[in-house]
């Protein structure tokens, strides 16, 4: 089962095509019947930077030169596809079911060779802390940050500057000054710095910054 934020394969839009950079963000749920395997056979992906960062189980890439990255839960990846890649996601077998919240950005400079990079959880209790871009892993689209916090009922935290934000509760529920965001609810802001969002139960929180 997926979720699409914005217009992405038959389910198209034109009104809905994207936030910035910011052309994909996918909520998605792979259950595997018991023997067999969920997910994503081999597909080809050309100038894209694609963003994973699995909230539960863990996500199996493998790609069509012989590489394999077995993503966990709480870990990122980026795959910068650049001239073009061929992968497969598929759920681990081993670890049941897997929930992952993919994004896809345009890269600022193209024709590049592809790459993958795998990075670990943020700490827990700090905030929203850099994932991918910013101090966080290197991704190809300038200006970009995806920031994540796991928060308390009760915690706050205030959204970075920038003149666009996506902010995402992936679990649990926030409120962004009185909007209610439940689990996989999304709000885009335009030109509103400083906005402040508290949790109103145990939150895994995913912001998109853009420079």
């Amino acid at each position: 089962m997926t979720r699409h934020s914005f217009s992405f394969g038959p389910h198209y839009d034109p009104a809905n095509l994207g936030f910035g950079p910011l052309v994909c963000h996918n909520d998605d749920l792979l259950e595997p019947p018991a023997g067999e395997v969920a997910g994503y056979p081999e597909h080809p992906h050309t100038e894209l930077e694609i963003v994973t960062w699995v909230l539960e189980g863990a996500l199996v890439h493998t790609d069509a030169a012989g590489g394999r990255h077995v993503v966990e839960a709480g870990r990122a990846q980026v795959l910068s596809a650049g001239t073009g890649v061929r992968h497969s996601e598929v759920a681990d077998a081993s670890s049941g079911r897997c929930r992952f919240i993919q994004a896809w950005l345009t890269p600022s400079v193209a024709g590049t060779a592809p790459s993958y990079v795998l990075g670990e959880a943020p700490p827990t209790s700090s905030g929203l802390v850099d994932v991918a871009g910013g101090d966080g892993l290197p991704i190809g689209t300038s200006g970009a940050r995806l920031l994540v916090a796991r928060l308390s009922p009760g915690e706050s935290v205030v959204l970075p500057d920038g003149p666009r934000q996506h902010v995402f509760a992936a679990t649990g529920a926030v409120s962004l000054e009185g909007l209610d965001l439940r689990a996989g609810d999304a709000v885009r802001l335009t030109d509103e710095p400083g906005r402040r969002v508290t949790a109103t139960g145990p939150t895994e929180l995913l912001v998109w910054s853009f420079a």
